[in-house]
């Protein structure tokens, strides 16, 4: 029996739940970091590229979901270690004024539980996904869970907004702690009793994990489509960790404000994501590839627009260009993801947990280093060029691997005329 619309439902209530743990750990404490703590826009770079460096380990949690007989307790250990490593780096903050090193040493700690976590989670929730669902169902099972993540993340990162200002460590550690826990909480829920009901295809051969993987990285399709993640999640997350200090800094944005301009930035990506699947559903509008580098390309646009406002000042228009920004992302990042799907089925043999892995790890791979480049880029320029011009510089070079990626994407994207978002579909990660 494969898993009903209910179940993928379900399932897709996890993602959210993921979502809105992660938009706290890489965004609103990365804000309060750079302009409330003042500490080099590097260090929380650092971190979060540590979380996403954990996430290297995807394809081994891939292959255990493959071999093993159990994916809940995964899914479920999975994000409670996640939850503790989020409530953990909230704590630390309150550290870093009287015990530098300390707080320092804590959050280390809590930016590799928030990667376990997130690893082993997503991607076994992932691999449950694609070989307990019926083949018809896969793509718009890779719809609904996704939106339903980047809905999380939009209402977390807005609500949460509201309740910080005026901000406090206090207020901080409340609004962390009741994400997290209640986040393990509809988890458990969500997951509950679903594996006993639904027959997953199983592994047909149970070859050591490095033999397979390099099975997997034989294949022209998947290699191909590796590099290509990896360069389009550069650009994708190079702004994740300087928008808000940016909004803070040049913008004189809270600490409330920024993160609600993350939650909007989310809302844009999400609008994008459902444009994609009526268009190319119910319109038949469109292919993968084209949807893909028309996303690369708005988001490049957009992001010459958001540096192009830094030069106004605290006036100018910051929330549309964002907004337009997430849009155009969710545009490149629902194709995206149909593609990824379609590809994880293929090949010699049918190892979507470990596909789906190493995708995702190149995913993680590439967010931690979009992320730690542009914060490190940002460190550098600012002290020369001022605060305007130094993220500014930034986001063009931002803007310049979007256009790369919509180049590639043009090549290696091949499938169907249209996207088929509600029959054979296809996925970026957390």
């Amino acid at each position: 029996m494969s898993l009903t619309w209910v179940q993928i439902i379900r399932l897709g209530f996890i993602q959210l739940c993921l979502g809105a743990i992660v938009v706290l750990t890489t965004s609103t404490l990365n804000r309060l970091m750079v302009v409330e703590l003042a500490l080099p826009a590097i260090l929380p770079g650092l971190l979060v590229g540590l979380h996403y460096a954990i996430q290297i380990t995807r394809p081994q949690w891939g292959y255990r979901s493959d071999t093993g007989r159990s994916r809940s307790r995964w899914i479920i250990g999975g994000m409670a270690i996640l939850a503790s490593g989020a409530v953990l780096a909230a704590y630390a903050l309150s550290l870093f004024a009287s015990h530098y090193m300390l707080g320092l040493s804590v959050s280390i700690l809590a930016y590799v539980m928030i990667g376990v976590g997130v690893g082993a989670s997503g991607t076994s929730l992932l691999a449950l996904l694609a070989t307990a669902t019926d083949p018809a169902r896969r793509p718009a099972a890779a719809t609904i869970t996704w939106l339903l993540m980047i809905f999380g993340i939009a209402v977390t990162a807005g609500v949460a907004g509201q309740f910080l200002d005026p901000y406090s460590h206090t207020r901080l550690m409340a609004v962390v702690s009741v994400v997290s826990f209640g986040a393990v909480g509809l988890t458990i829920l969500s997951i509950w009793g679903i594996e006993a009901t639904v027959t997953a295809r199983a592994e047909e051969q149970s070859a050591p994990f490095l033999e397979g993987l390099r099975e997997i990285w034989a294949e022209r399709k998947a290699r191909h489509f590796t590099i290509f993640v990896f360069l389009s999640m550069s650009a994708y997350f190079m702004q994740e960790l300087i928008l808000e200090p940016y909004s803070g800094l040049v913008f004189h944005f809270t600490p409330g404000q920024s993160t609600s301009l993350s939650g909007a930035q989310n809302g844009g990506v999400f609008l994008g994501m459902v444009l994609v699947g009526v268009a190319g559903t119910a319109l038949r509008l469109g292919s993968l590839r084209q949807w893909v580098v028309g996303g690369c390309l708005g988001s490049a646009a957009a992001l010459l627009v958001i540096a192009w406002l830094g030069q106004i000042g605290p006036s100018a228009p910051l929330l549309p260009a964002v907004v337009a920004m997430g849009f155009f992302n969710g545009v490149f990042a629902v194709a995206a993801i149909g593609s990824m799907m379609a590809l994880a089925g293929e090949g010699r043999t049918a190892r979507e947990g470990t596909r789906m892995g190493l995708w995702g790890a190149a995913q993680a791979i590439a967010a931690g280093f979009g992320g730690l480049i542009g914060a490190a880029l940002v460190d550098l320029a600012r002290p020369v060029m001022g605060d305007a011009d130094g993220f500014a510089t930034v986001f063009l070079f931002e803007a310049a691997l979007y256009i790369a990626s919509a180049l590639m994407a043009a090549r290696v994207i091949t499938g169907p005329a249209q996207p088929r978002l509600s029959t054979p579909l296809s996925v970026p990660g957390e």
